[in-house]
């Protein structure tokens, strides 16, 4: 019989957070290679790198389209942001083994994800260009 080591949790049967977090995964990993794709091909395929400025990012979102440019920008970090948080918390389940500090770590990784969630929505959504500067 073999020996169990003292800080091994109990498995769950699959299904719930971990298998929505595995078809999550599957699923922006894949929206994400296309903006990811989309990004590029707009910042270094149709626009060269010296064209893309202040004035470039303050046209794009003032123009006719700049809440869609919002909402992309917005999707983009949002499903990266998550992406790499859920991949972090996986990480930590994995090799942080003490429940005190798993808890100190999943709780730090929620609270930096959060800040930097809000602080990116904060300032995709209340950027007023001001074009010609």
């Amino acid at each position: 019989m073999a020996v169990r080591p003292a800080y091994a949790r109990p498995r769950s049967a699959a299904g719930g957070l971990e298998l929505y977090s595995w078809l999550f995964m599957r699923l922006s990993g894949l929206l994400l290679v296309f903006l990811a794709l989309g990004h590029l091909a707009i910042m270094h395929l149709i626009h060269s790198v010296e064209e893309i400025d202040y004035d470039f990012v303050a046209a794009r979102l003032a123009g006719p389209l700049g809440v869609f440019w919002r909402l992309y920008d917005l999707l983009l970090l949002t499903l990266a942001l998550l992406h790499g948080l859920n991949g972090l918390r996986v990480v930590i389940d994995d090799y942080v083994h003490t429940p005190r500090w798993r808890a100190v770590s999943l709780t730090a990784l929620y609270v930096a994800g959060a800040f930097i969630l809000v602080l990116g929505a904060v300032v995709l959504f209340t950027f007023q260009p001001q074009l010609g500067s």
